[in-house]
């Protein structure tokens, strides 16, 4: 009878045990709904591996490209464990589902983009590596290898991890006065806390040149970060610009547009004009400006027929945290100066208080494209049971913004 009485209680307990889980995981199935259409990638965090870098292509009327890379404890690296894997996925009905295509290693941080009618993917070698471009011909099946400078391998980085050492983000190529730009960074000082270390750059080609061609490219010089004279008194030791946005100004100049590294501050970044054909970079202490969700990777590109100029970034809501990515929103300007909030996307809605979803929860490192009269766009997730911080993402988000002018702010009408 104790046996029997045991057995049927170990059977309730493991029936209440599976029950909870199993409404858990409804509860959590319903609540992604509402936040985006679609998953490119689920990766469990018990793996210790992450996913980052989304970038998003329309390659036909219902195709979609993505790429995206790993980091993490146990991420797939090169021979001086640098993270070295990109990802392809390809949808074929407008990103309702996805299906994984191959996988590029010796490919990081990196950004599809069309040209000519080929597609394009431009990064680095691994973190921290060279800067490499690959070409498809088929679709995302197979790609270029970046094996010399005449195949693609357009700057070398140092040996066995010395300087130069690149780093960059999927960030718009931007198409000007008949040249194609992309920022990158140099993490010339690698000792440095923080982002110190890091110098703004851009590489350059005209756009008849054959891309793959090292020499064809041109690098402008490399700007340090002067935190002694820039930085507001109290900032933490780890200032720093990275991730430039490549955007065309109202006035015709060319602008790097950088996010910038200010704990404990934020909603600041920093605009480097480009001249000469890429190969002069100028900054000047004026050109700080006010931007929301200026601490994390942002992504500007300009509406070629209204002139207007929309964001997603990690706008900050809660006021006193400097890093805060558990809300993604869609911004406007006309003058880069002044930012008005169009549309909220993204808004953690699981149950946690306002510190643990800041702490636990990252719709970020957005990559979108306008579609026409909608914006399609990609989220770095961090959502869910055992994620270990907002920083580390186990999805890929696939969302899409219907009719986007519709939400142009009213002070820009």
């Amino acid at each position: 009878m104790n046996r029997t009485y045991v057995s049927l209680v170990i059977l309730l307990i493991n029936f209440i045990t599976y029950t909870s889980t199993l409404y858990a995981q409804n509860n959590i199935d319903s609540l992604k709904k509402r936040l985006w259409i679609s998953e490119v990638k689920y990766q469990d965090p018990a793996t210790k591996t992450y996913l980052g870098s989304p970038s998003i292509l329309r390659i036909g009327k219902k195709e979609l490209l993505v790429t995206l890379d790993y980091f993490g404890t146990n991420r797939p690296k090169d021979r001086l464990g640098r993270s070295n894997r990109t990802s392809v996925y390809k949808s074929a009905d407008d990103g309702k589902t996805w299906k994984h295509l191959t996988d590029i290693d010796g490919m990081y941080w990196s950004n599809l983009f069309a040209h000519k009618g080929k597609i394009y993917l431009l990064g680095t070698t691994s973190a921290n590596g060279s800067i490499a471009i690959r070409r498809t011909d088929n679709g995302g099946k197979t790609w270029t290898n970046p094996a010399n400078e005449k195949t693609g391998l357009l700057f070398r980085a140092g040996e066995n991890g010395a300087a130069p050492r690149y780093h960059g983000a999927p960030t718009p190529v931007v198409k000007h006065r008949g040249r194609l730009y992309r920022a990158f960074e140099n993490v010339e000082d690698h000792t440095l806390r923080g982002m110190r270390g890091y110098r703004a750059l851009v590489i350059s080609i005209n756009e008849n040149d054959d891309l793959l061609d090292a020499s064809k490219w041109t690098m402008s010089n490399q700007l340090a970060f002067d935190a002694a004279a820039w930085d507001p008194p109290k900032s933490f030791p780890t200032t720093g610009w990275l991730e430039g946005n490549m955007v065309e100004g109202t006035d015709g100049r060319l602008w790097n547009i950088l996010r910038v590294n200010s704990t404990p501050f934020f909603d600041r970044a920093a605009m480097v004009e480009i001249k000469n054909n890429g190969q002069e970079a100028v900054f000047t202490p004026d050109h700080f400006i006010k931007f929301p969700g200026g601490q994390s990777k942002f992504v500007i590109r300009k509406d070629a027929s209204t002139k207007i100029y929309w964001a997603l970034v990690n706008n900050n809501t809660n006021g006193k945290e400097a890093v805060q990515r558990n809300v993604l929103s869609l911004y406007a300007s006309k003058n880069f100066r002044e930012w008005y909030h169009a549309k909220t996307l993204i808004k953690d809605n699981l149950d946690l208080s306002e510190k643990q979803s800041i702490a636990l929860t990252g719709f970020q490192y957005p990559d979108w494209q306008f579609d026409g009269n909608h914006i399609i766009y990609l989220s770095r997730t961090a959502y869910g049971p055992g994620v270990p911080r907002y920083h580390d993402s186990n999805y890929i988000t696939f969302g899409r913004i219907e009719n986007f002018s519709a939400y142009l702010p009213a002070a820009l009408k």
